[in-house]
């Protein structure tokens, strides 16, 4: 038999192994300062495009007095409780009504963390007669909910509606064979690629398949659709959409979220949802910051037009320079290279360090070997000058990486 403790120093995972080399710099590193798209980081500023702060609401002014009264007036252990038992309040159901309707919806659940609640969610929405059917390409909150189905699950290619007919029919031969129902998983936009999930195309299918549909639309809320109401708004079919996620940790930027839906399947959710029921009600200066910042989205569509605008420039800028930025059609702007891990953390180094540049890195596991992905967020708060800097700092760096000045045996110390 095996200790516990020896088996994990044995074996620390694709990304520990490197944890001594890399932790605070390549991995948790800190952003210190006003939250902007000039952060300090190791006592330099740097060009942040590493922040979900999509709307630039972070700092804004109207937020800021928000927060900060709702802080001073309610402090944050009120209220003290979980909802069911003592801690609902009319400011919480008053922020559900204000979602449910911005997301055009019957009712909508508050949820104290956006991965917690997709987990739980799953979990409380099918019983093991029931069958999921998901994305291969769903963020790790759903594929961790997935694994605690206790029934079948089958995957469908990336955006492939053809292997998602196909799934969907092996689902429906199982689901007709055990008394079951079919809950179909998919997002409003992916995280990684920055592409839309197709979500018309699934509300077509069913014409052909009774399922039901559930949408991560974390990266879509606020940023997607006419009045910013979500990638479901964005392609027309928000009605198709029958559960619909929505964070506060993004366009928001704050923290939780919210699930919104039929008035009977929230009410559902409001008596059965394990991780709801069991925890803490959202702080009151929470619940009231997220008031205020709904508001502006209402009332100030210039902050969604800044952001589609730096976008735009951003992502034709890249394109026009040469680099592969895959089939994004959100804010996300993955930049595609090829090089080893090592090659990756000299590119960052360099990045950060000569060029002041500060954006994410993604490698394996999270993308076959060989692959490096420079992922940027682009927010209302960066100005044009930001984007032809970081163009012209890239086309610097790729130059290095193709002629080999990157190469190492082991990955960059800082």
């Amino acid at each position: 038999m095996k200790d516990l403790f020896e088996k994990i120093k044995a074996n620390r995972g694709p990304i520990g192994i490197h944890a001594k080399e890399s932790h605070g710099y390549f991995t948790f590193p800190k952003l210190e300062g006003d939250i902007a798209p000039r952060m300090m980081f190791r006592g330099k500023e740097r060009l942040n495009w590493s922040l979900n702060n999509y709307l630039g609401l972070a700092n804004h002014p109207e937020v800021r007095k928000a927060d900060a009264d709702a802080a001073a007036q309610f402090g944050f252990a009120l209220p003290m409780g979980a909802r069911m038992m003592s801690g609902n309040s009319n400011y919480h159901e008053q922020l559900e009504a204000e979602l449910s309707e911005f997301v055009q919806k019957q009712d909508a659940i508050l949820c104290n963390f956006g991965y917690q609640a997709m987990v739980s969610a799953i979990d409380c929405l099918v019983d093991r007669h029931d069958v999921i059917v998901y994305d291969a390409e769903c963020h790790a909150c759903i594929l961790d909910g997935v694994r605690l189905h206790m029934g079948k699950r089958y995957v469908f290619k990336h955006n492939d509606m053809e292997d998602c007919a196909k799934q969907l029919q092996r689902a429906t031969k199982l689901a007709e064979e055990q008394n079951g129902s079919i809950l179909l998983i998919t997002e409003g936009v992916f995280g990684m690629r920055g592409d839309q999930g197709k979500l018309k195309e699934i509300v077509e299918l069913k014409k052909k398949f009774n399922f039901r549909l559930f949408v991560d639309d974390a990266h879509g809320i606020g940023t997607m659709g006419a009045t910013g109401g979500g990638t479901g708004q964005e392609q027309s079919c928000q009605n198709g959409i029958d559960i619909y996620f929505g964070t506060f940790a993004k366009s928001f930027a704050l923290i939780g979220g919210f699930i919104s839906s039929d008035e009977q399947i929230v009410e559902y959710l409001r008596y059965n949802m394990r991780s709801q029921i069991f925890a803490k009600a959202l702080p009151m200066a929470i619940v009231l910051g997220a008031l205020k910042r709904l508001e502006l989205m209402r009332k100030n569509p210039e902050l969604k037009n800044k952001l589609w605008e730096i976008t735009h420039v951003l992502q034709s800028g890249l394109k026009t320079a040469g680099f592969e930025i895959g089939e994004t059609n959100s804010p996300v702007t993955p930049v595609y290279m090829n090089g080893s891990i090592p090659e990756a953390t000299n590119l960052i180094l360099d990045l950060r360090e000569n060029f002041n540049i500060f954006c994410s890195m993604v490698v394996y596991p999270v993308v076959p070997k060989g692959m490096i992905i420079l992922r940027l967020i682009p927010t209302a708060v960066h100005t044009i000058e930001d984007v032809n800097y970081t163009i012209d700092a890239f086309s610097k760096i790729v130059n290095k990486l193709k002629t080999g000045q990157y190469m190492s045996d082991k990955i960059a110390a800082f």
